[in-house]
């Protein structure tokens, strides 16, 4: 469609995408974040910091794979998309979970961008889902938990 008026959807989808719209982006709550506290399940909540950032990478992960790949088959829900660890094994392990989410965003955002991926017409091998359907789902999701995230940084004392 190339229209105008496509281009700035494209743009505006990227942008919640992105975060940071209508709250604080995860890049900067990430940062706020010591490794030694990843783990900690304040005041008896169900997730850490760490399942809880686990949960939103794996969920747009499922939904970036489900667009490339037809023959893509999801995690069981719900237990496949947590972690079963409380915290990272490593400092390692947690830098490339970030890595891998902020790339994997990218390449969601790419897709939305490139013109020639329809935005509105459902995908040959999915039940009626279309990328625009999906991009708001992972801007759904990932607001949802980014939300919870914040919680958690509150509760632990990270952030006022």
């Amino acid at each position: 469609m190339n229209t105008q008026s496509d281009i700035q959807l494209r743009e505006q989808v990227v942008k919640h995408l992105q975060g940071g719209q209508a709250y604080m982006p995860l890049k900067h709550m990430l940062k706020e974040i010591p490794f030694n506290q990843l783990g900690i399940k304040p005041h008896g909540l169900p997730y850490s910091l760490y399942q809880q950032f686990y949960h939103i990478r794996l969920a747009q992960h499922d939904i970036l794979e489900f667009f490339r790949n037809p023959d893509y088959e999801s995690p069981e829900w719900p237990e496949g998309y947590w972690p079963e660890q409380q915290a990272p094994l490593d400092e390692q392990e947690w830098k490339q979970l970030i890595e891998d989410y902020f790339e994997e965003r990218q390449q969601l955002c790419d897709l939305i961008l490139d013109t020639n991926n329809d935005l509105f017409t459902p995908f040959p091998h999915g039940s009626g889902q279309t990328l625009l359907r999906e991009a708001l789902l992972v801007i759904e999701h990932t607001s949802y938990h980014t939300g919870q995230l914040l919680i958690l940084i509150r509760l632990l004392e990270l952030h006022d």
